[in-house]
Order: structure tokens, then sequence, then C-alpha cells
């Protein structure tokens, strides 16, 4: 039992350097691509955005076509109120935009940069 915890206490450590000597050349080169605080700040409200599983139902739908609200709520379940919130939230973050067509509002991503971060994320978790 002994040569085990010895075991555990040495692999607990390898994730960190064995002796400290940060490399300046790498340090400046680093620096370069940190960006002010409130991009992070903004970034991260962004990120947010995906964090609601709801959300990410709306953003999968509408990254394979374009829907009316009550095509969004039939296909998630949903009420209209329910659904009517969310995309709020993602019209205010700019993430789905809609057009009237007569009595109903079709909704679509902003952009493909919205289909891909929810792709791009969705892969990365299939692998």
């Amino acid at each position: 039992m002994k040569n085990q915890n010895s075991q555990n206490e040495e692999n607990n450590h390898d994730d960190v350097c064995e002796i400290y000597h940060p490399h300046e050349d790498s340090i400046e080169r680093a620096k370069k691509h940190i960006l002010d605080d409130d991009e992070y700040s903004d970034l991260s409200e962004f990120f947010k955005i995906f964090g609601n599983p709801t959300r990410l139902k709306i953003i999968s739908l509408l990254s394979y076509e374009d829907l009316c609200v009550c095509d969004i709520c039939e296909s998630l379940g949903l009420n209209q109120n329910a659904v009517s919130n969310q995309l709020r939230i993602l019209r205010a973050h700019n993430i789905v935009k809609f057009e009237k067509e007569g009595k109903q509002a079709r909704y679509s991503l902003t952009d493909l940069h919205v289909e891909m971060i929810y792709k791009m994320g969705l892969e990365h978790l299939n692998e």
C-alpha cells in the first residue's frame, strides 16, 4: 500500500514544471495575444449564451433551416412563452434574427459563425 501511495504522490505533480524557469521569448510572444479585460468579459458573456440547453436546441434547429416560432415550439415540445423568452435572449446577443412573414415570425441564425461555433462544440464532444 505504501508503494501505491508514493506513486500517487509522484503523479499528482506531473502537470507542473519540475523547475521554475520562465522563457522570456515565449512570454513576450504570448503577451502579444492577450486581450483587454473588457474583451475577455464580453467573450465570456457570449459563451454563456451557449450554456443553456433550450437555447442550444434552438441554435441546433436553426443551423439546419430557418423556422417560424410555431415550428420551433412543436419541434422542441415547448410552449410559445418558453421559446419566445429564449429567442429574445438570443436576439439580444445577435445570435438569431427574425423576419415577419404575414402573421408569423421566421427565425434564422445571424451568420455562419454561430453555426460554426455550435457545430465545432458538437464535433469536439464527439471525438
